[in-house]
């Protein structure tokens, strides 16, 4: 599913627009988005929790010359799933 997708899907669910929905769906994505960016945590009760998680520096190779290279810390978006969205998809629901 493509965001267009989505906002046809919700579009057909509320009765509303599509233009309407489409800056619904943009707010809500540039609302997490700017959550995430401060460090908070965003958690929809059932579908699941977006957070940053903090990836440590590593060490790697550089794949055409098989250099070691030092990779360096970084933050990370990531999304742990609700119940309610794992029993959706698992089909228990």
């Amino acid at each position: 599913m493509r965001k267009s997708d989505l906002v046809k899907a919700v579009a057909t669910d509320v009765n509303q627009p599509e233009t309407q929905v489409t800056a619904v769906v943009n707010a809500t994505f540039n609302a997490i988005q700017d959550a995430l960016a401060k460090g908070d945590e965003v958690a929809l009760t059932g579908f699941g929790t977006f957070r940053i998680s903090e990836r440590g520096s590593r060490e790697g190779r550089n794949p055409q010359t098989g250099e070691r290279i030092t990779i360096p810390s970084r933050k990370s978006p990531s999304f742990k799933p609700g119940t309610q969205l794992k029993r959706a998809v698992s089909g228990e629901e």
